[in-house]
């Protein structure tokens, strides 16, 4: 499975919101904006779910989408000379998937190579 790398060369700089990410899906899947739209809602809807409830998402060669849990601890705050607590939580986590991490690298070397 190859991933298009150039997607995150936008026009406004080296970053890709939501609206690059819909009219790129558009174009390859050959969609209208709307539809491709509604796809990728569907789709972050059904990974915020998963990972609402406790289950992991994984996309084979993507990577996988997960949750973990960070427990209470204190740390200590220079400025007011004591510790504050900082309570536990859950947090999102993503992990890249070999496919996406041979294309990382692949296109960092390629660039890093004089012309």
């Amino acid at each position: 499975m190859a991933f298009d790398i150039s997607l995150a060369i936008s026009i406004r700089g080296d970053a890709v919101n939501k609206r690059d990410l819909i009219k790129k899906m558009a174009q390859d899947a050959r969609l209208t904006n709307v539809q491709a739209a509604k796809a990728l809602d569907a789709f972050l809807a059904c990974v915020q779910s998963s990972l609402t409830k406790g289950d992991r998402v994984t996309l084979v060669g993507f990577g996988t989408f997960a949750t973990s849990q960070h427990k209470a601890r204190l740390v200590r705050v220079p400025r007011r000379a004591g510790t504050v607590e900082i309570a536990a939580r859950r947090v999102a986590r993503f992990a890249p998937g070999l496919d996406l991490k041979l294309a990382i690298q692949n296109s960092v070397k390629s660039s890093r190579m004089p012309s």
